[in-house]
C-alpha cells in the first residue's frame, strides 16, 4: 500500500510504502508544540519506505540533545515530515496528514506523564513514559 501524507494547502506531500514501524501519540512539550494541541501523532516510517517528497518544502532544524530537522510547506506552514536522532533510519511523518489514505488507529502512547488529565486513552494501547 502506499500511503501519501499532505500539507493544509496540498502543494507539498510525501509518499510512503507499507506500514508504519512505529504508529503513536506522544505528549512531550515538543510535540504539543509542534502540533498546537494536546499531543503528536506521529508515524514513522523506515527511509527506505519513502518513495517521493514533493513542494516548496523549507527545513528547520532543532539542535538540542534530542537534534531533530523538520520539513514544512513554505506557503501553509505544516509540518509534514522530520528526522529525529532517536529514529536516525527513519522518517517521522504527522499522523493527521495522511487525511486521503488514513493510517490505522494508534497503538502507543509516549511520555503520559506530561499528558492533559482531561485526555484519555484507550485501555488496548501501550503506555510508556
Amino acid at each position: 500500500m502506499v500511503r501519501k501524507a499532505s500539507c493544509c494547502c496540498g502543494k507539498c506531500f510525501i509518499e510512503v510504502e507499507g506500514e508504519p514501524s512505529l504508529n503513536g501519540i506522544c505528549h512531550c512539550s515538543n510535540c504539543k508544540r509542534r502540533t498546537g494541541s494536546a499531543f503528536g501523532w506521529s508515524a514513522y516510517f523506515a527511509d527506505s519506505q519513502v518513495r517521493q517528497k514533493s513542494g516548496d518544502l523549507r527545513l528547520h532544524e532543532i539542535h538540542s540533545a534530542q537534534h531533530q530537522q523538520r520539513w514544512f510547506c513554505a506557503d501553509c506552514g505544516t509540518t509534514l515530515f522530520w528526522k529525529a536522532s532517536a529514529l536516525p533510519e527513519h522518517t517521522g511523518i504527522a499522523g493527521g496528514c495522511f487525511t486521503e489514505t488514513p493510517l490505522p488507529e494508534p497503538m502507543l502512547s509516549a511520555q503520559n506523564s506530561n499528558k492533559c488529565p482531561w485526555v484519555t486513552l484507550p485501555e488496548s494501547w501501550q503506555l510508556s513514559g
